[in-house]
């Protein structure tokens, strides 16, 4: 089965009535950090179609960056582990889609997948980027120059509305908490004797992508130590995913007094909801780098294999930490040489002297 305009010439078209746009999916990336990069694109559509309603298609672990969202209906789970596993269940998402009756579909995704899945879903408006070979299965493909692909990643997911003939409003990310939330780590902090009434600042060692975006763990702790003899009022906590409860504690052991780790712990948005108190965060290139941004936590972001010009952190309390290597960026997810000369170029007093400043700029008591 051929896509209805196969044999056509292909033209990138605006969308012009709005009023024929009453349910809108939009097809969520699947990383942390590029879903909330994402945010813009998705307020974007709620204010170009401020009647319609409103469905974000995710994947179980970005699903929590869009709960409490004003501009988001209801958040569809894609099940690619479960019910919608391999291409039996990806019919099945299809049938289940098109039993909602969307009239368009944003790809935030690239993938082939999202483009089939709308078009199986019998959705008569697709737009996305013309990547993966999907051009026939969009009927308004977006074409991506290199241009395009250089920009920072807010502005590539704003270049679909663009490109769509769509107003976008601003750039700026954004993450809602529930007042139950707040409540919530509250109780998490009391729980676990985490005086935080001054507020916490926030270490960040790992990251999901790969070893290779992962500063010295040595050196998070050698900068842990110093800024709590600089702050002794703040606690220390260590953040972290599932898996990275070892590094966490060990941070936490070399840090000494005064630190805590919850690496492990902790929910996404109990992890996201407990940054908002930090008064400063360091951090790798990783998800929560851009939950520090989207909350504009001062932060200091260490930055290595990865192109800083396109993921940087988006907030001008961001500091970014990189020393310039031949081989940086390789945007390998292991170093491919075996020296990781990117990361251990950075020294510690190299983001505890900003750390330091930061601090004394932003906490006064």
């Amino acid at each position: 089965m051929m896509p209805e305009s196969y044999g056509k010439k292909k033209e990138t078209m605006k969308i012009r009535n709005s009023e024929n746009i009453s349910r809108i999916l939009i097809r969520a990336a699947n990383w942390v950090g590029d879903a909330l990069m994402s945010t813009p694109v998705i307020r974007a559509a709620r204010r170009n179609f401020p009647h319609a309603e409103i469905t974000v298609l995710a994947k179980p672990w970005v699903s929590p960056v869009f709960e409490n969202s004003p501009d988001i209906d209801r958040i569809f789970i894609y099940e690619a582990a479960g019910r919608h596993r391999g291409n039996a269940g990806i019919l099945y998402l299809a049938k289940e889609l098109r039993s909602r009756n969307f009239d368009m579909a944003l790809l935030i995704q690239n993938a082939f997948e999202a483009a089939l899945i709308s078009f199986l879903a019998g959705i008569p408006v697709r737009a996305g980027y013309n990547t993966d070979g999907r051009t026939l299965l969009l009927t308004h493909p977006l074409k991506r120059t290199k241009e395009i692909k250089k920009r920072h990643q807010i502005d590539y997911y704003l270049g679909i509305t663009e490109g769509l003939g769509l107003h976008t409003f601003g750039r700026e990310m954004h993450l809602h908490f529930s007042p139950e939330e707040r409540q919530k780590r509250e109780r998490i902090l009391k729980e676990r004797n985490i005086p935080a009434d001054r507020g916490i600042i926030g270490l960040n060692p790992g990251a999901a992508y790969g070893s290779a975006k992962r500063w010295l763990p040595r050196r998070f702790a050698e900068t842990g130590k110093k800024l709590r003899q600089v702050r002794k009022d703040l606690p220390i906590i260590i953040f972290g995913g599932p898996g990275e409860e070892a590094l966490g504690e060990s941070i936490c052991r070399m840090i000494g007094e005064g630190a805590f780790s919850l690496a492990g712990k902790t929910g996404l948005r109990e992890a996201m909801s407990l940054i908002e108190m930090c008064r400063l965060f360091i951090t790798n290139d990783s998800g929560l780098m851009h939950v520090a941004a989207a909350l504009k936590i001062p932060q200091i972001a260490v930055f290595g294999p990865t192109d800083s010009s396109t993921t940087s952190p988006a907030a001008a309390s961001a500091r970014m930490i990189r020393v310039p290597v031949p081989c940086s960026p390789c945007m390998k997810q292991e170093c491919p040489l075996g020296h990781h000369q990117c990361m251990t170029a950075v020294s510690t007093d190299m983001v505890f002297s900003p750390a330091k400043q930061m601090l004394g700029e932003t906490l006064c008591f």
